[in-house]
């Protein structure tokens, strides 16, 4: 039997993902520095057989799965969205924190947007349909839901994700060891200048 692998792939970078700017919904393009970057993970992933792809909906994440050569083979799902951040979508944690001090997405809620737990039910059936299929999979989505994700492989709650950096155009590698999920990569970006 083929290991399970998940390969997790952040999109390229964006304006808003410059400024720190709380990016969920908001469908918002790659800058030409994000669609390089996206096109240099063409390079390294190029060839490689992936059993499914899956990517988010929005502009950002599917540009850069198409950029990277899997755009033809991807399967559109909701579940991959970024985490929906209500009220405070375009803001900065310095400006959200000027009216709610200590504010983190990790330790407090997103009025009118989702909770961590919420964002972890979406990407455990991410999770569940990839490990359905076997093999490699790639999900090619956004920052804080990736993080969750990775928090949701390893058996932990959401808000352990707070621990996994991801940046733009990133790689990162779910599997396994003996019977242990592990983290096998996290966020390579060895193939940006």
């Amino acid at each position: 039997m083929t290991p399970q692998r998940i390969w997790l792939i952040r999109h390229g970078e964006t304006e808003w993902s410059l400024s720190g700017q709380h990016t969920g919904s908001t469908d918002i393009a790659l800058t030409d520095v994000g669609a390089e970057r996206a096109r240099l993970l063409k390079g390294h992933m190029e060839n490689h057989q992936f059993n499914a792809v899956f990517t988010s909906p929005l502009q950002r994440a599917q540009e850069t799965c198409r950029l990277a050569g899997y755009g033809e083979h991807a399967q559109i799902t909701d579940d991959l969205l970024e985490w929906d951040y209500g009220k405070y979508e375009g803001k900065t944690t310095v400006e959200i924190q000027k009216s709610v001090p200590g504010w983190s997405l990790w330790t407090h809620p997103c009025p009118d947007g989702e909770t961590g737990e919420e964002v972890a039910t979406r990407v455990q059936r991410v999770i569940d349909k990839a490990v359905e299929i076997g093999g490699d999979v790639a999900c090619f989505a956004h920052g804080h839901v990736l993080r969750v994700m990775i928090a949701t492989w390893l058996e932990m709650k959401p808000q352990a994700a707070k621990y996994f950096a991801l940046g733009t155009a990133s790689l990162t590698i779910l599997g396994h060891e003996h019977d242990y999920r592990v983290l096998r990569v996290l966020n390579e970006q060895w193939h940006l200048p």
